[in-house]
């Protein structure tokens, strides 16, 4: 998949974790949500998703993982992002 205009960002504590992907087309909204549904049975846990706006016209969708004690979530934020075309995470 070509690079996309899908801004990452993750954050990490102790047994806490999210990824969070900003978009701004409906295109990339079903893509986005294509790879959570593909690769979120990677891990044993199940995340908690959500979404909402952001700023200038971009929305959010986020995956975070919580009392994450193998830090199985990481596989699938990788995956995720693999699938995205994603190069870059903040």
């Amino acid at each position: 998949m070509p690079v996309c205009s899908i801004i990452a960002d993750h954050k990490s504590e102790e047994l806490y974790t999210k990824l969070s992907l900003a978009y701004s087309t409906e295109e990339e909204h079903q893509l986005i949500e294509k790879a959570i549904e593909e690769c979120t049975p990677l891990c044993s846990i199940t995340p908690n998703i959500y979404g909402g706006a952001v700023t200038e016209g971009k929305r959010m969708i986020t995956i975070e993982y919580h009392d994450d004690c193998d830090r199985e979530g990481g596989k699938v934020y990788e995956a995720i992002i693999k699938q995205l075309g994603i190069e870059e995470c903040h």
